[in-house]
């Protein structure tokens, strides 16, 4: 007889515990990722290390690679992270044009002369 009220009680917790649970909206998402190619005044190998290793420390790049006879970086990024004119802005600012438009002055001085854009692609 005990049985009874005490399994009427937990079936009640259990029922009205089930009316308070969260429930989640699942948000609309975009692309998981994008990519942006960008022709840069990027001339040896040294300057690949250093595009490369720069683009990986801004937030949302997944990837970084320059090609360096076209001088194409190509950059897969999240755009709920990043977006184009930011990963344009990280390139200037190490010192390389992108896409024409030029590079930060006081980080163009600090490249080492053999990736300065005088210089031939080698």
């Amino acid at each position: 007889m005990k049985f009874f009220p005490s399994f009427l009680l937990s079936c009640l917790l259990l029922i009205s515990s089930g009316a308070f649970a969260q429930t989640t909206k699942s948000k609309a998402k975009g692309p998981a990722t994008a990519t942006l190619q960008l022709k840069t005044s990027a001339v040896c190998d040294m300057c690949k290390a250093r595009l490369e290793k720069a683009m990986a420390y801004e937030k949302g790049v997944q990837q970084a690679t320059l090609d360096v006879p076209s001088q194409m970086l190509t950059v897969t990024f999240r755009p709920d992270k990043t977006n184009a004119a930011a990963l344009t802005s990280a390139v200037q600012k190490t010192g390389y044009d992108a896409n024409g438009q030029l590079a930060d002055d006081k980080a163009y001085e600090r490249l080492p002369e053999c990736c300065k854009k005088t210089n031939d692609v080698h």
